[in-house]
């Protein structure tokens, strides 16, 4: 059975791409080929699969002529890799980042990081998006008079049990948990957690076996590792920070997965231009620093590992390139060789090819 996987990169339109571009990666190799692009939809910036991998879903990051931003349902050809546009329907609010689809395919969940807003929207049999059954305005703001002037929500992450969804809120200096109920794309908030002022919590991870989450903030250049309680709740526990002490340079964070197996967290700087490698500890859920791996562009944005662990691709928005890296047995990062031009990449998504 072949290890191949269609990679869809989510792009910025606005800073040249032409849309959602399907790659090839070899899974033997890591070497990167491009297949097809989805033409024709504005900054669709972030993009999530269903957990079938039939359908496609894709926010387009502006503000219409009403303000509001979008989301676009999409067939995924998983022959092909490519994409055929279902529909199209308003986030509720303007800019919006991530999404996530719950796990039996029924709603999905879109944050709003300008309008600072989180919105549910049902999922039809036929994959077509629906008029947003929840709309939660977020308030409140920090310590950051740029940057936290308000309430930005940043990212959505629903956890295995498809019980809870966890709203990283930049702008709030907190971790929002949200009770859903995928039957009628309700959600309703259950607990928050802060994290320091001016840390400005962006993006968020599950260990894939024990009960904890790590967190990574945008603007502090720091992960924090977080107890999950079976009601939701998020306990911290530890905070280490992404950059080399000596760094003295500009720096926010950007993105953050651990390994399929457990053992590594990974998180990038964009500044820096880097993966931060952290060891996990498997009883403690506590981090051992073990390096940065330069990501040979400017301004990594998201990254992706491999379902089975073995490559990391990285996309270096602002020098239109996505590098693969092979992972080590001690979680360092190799170069294989494979640097492909994307514009503009901004995230990445996998589906094993059929």
């Amino acid at each position: 059975m072949s290890s191949d996987q269609f990679a869809f990169i989510g792009t910025y339109t606005r800073l040249g791409s032409e849309g959602i571009y399907t790659l090839r990666l070899n899974g033997e190799t890591g070497e990167l080929t491009r297949v097809a692009v989805s033409k024709g939809l504005e900054n669709p910036s972030f993009v999530t699969l269903d957990q079938s991998g039939d359908h496609l879903y894709a926010v387009s990051e502006t503000s219409a002529s009403n303000g509001l931003g979008g989301i676009t349902a999409f067939n995924v050809n998983k022959s092909t890799g490519e994409l055929t546009q279902i529909n199209q329907q308003s986030t509720g609010g303007p800019g919006p980042c991530h999404l996530m689809v719950d796990a039996t395919d029924s709603m999905v969940i879109v944050t709003n990081y300008a309008g600072g807003s989180v919105s549910a929207h049902p999922i039809a049999e036929d994959g077509s998006v629906g008029e947003f059954t929840e709309f939660i305005q977020h308030e409140g703001s920090s310590v950051n008079e740029r940057r936290q002037e308000k309430a930005h929500a940043h990212s959505v992450n629903i956890d295995k049990t498809n019980s809870y969804a966890f709203i990283c809120d930049l702008g709030k200096d907190q971790v929002l948990t949200y009770k859903i109920y995928p039957e009628n794309a309700g959600i309703e908030l259950s607990s928050t957690v802060d994290e320091k002022p001016g840390q400005g919590p962006r993006h968020f991870t599950f260990h894939p076996t024990n009960q904890q989450v790590y967190v990574l903030n945008e603007l502090g250049c720091t992960i924090t590792l977080h107890d999950l309680g079976d009601d939701g709740t998020l306990t911290p526990v530890e905070s280490v920070p992404t950059l080399p002490e000596d760094w003295e340079g500009e720096n926010t964070t950007a993105d953050i997965h651990t390994s399929p197996d457990g053992a590594f967290v990974y998180a990038s700087n964009r500044g820096h231009d880097s993966i931060v490698i952290y060891a996990i500890d498997q009883s403690t859920g506590k981090m051992t620093f073990v390096g940065h791996a330069p990501t040979q562009g400017n301004t990594p944005r998201n990254f992706a590992i491999t379902p089975d662990g073995k490559f990391l691709l990285a996309e270096n928005q602002d020098s239109d390139t996505i590098v693969s890296f092979k992972r080590e047995e001690d979680g360092t990062l190799t170069p294989t060789g494979s640097v492909i031009n994307v514009p503009a990449p901004v995230c990445l998504q996998f589906l094993a090819i059929d």
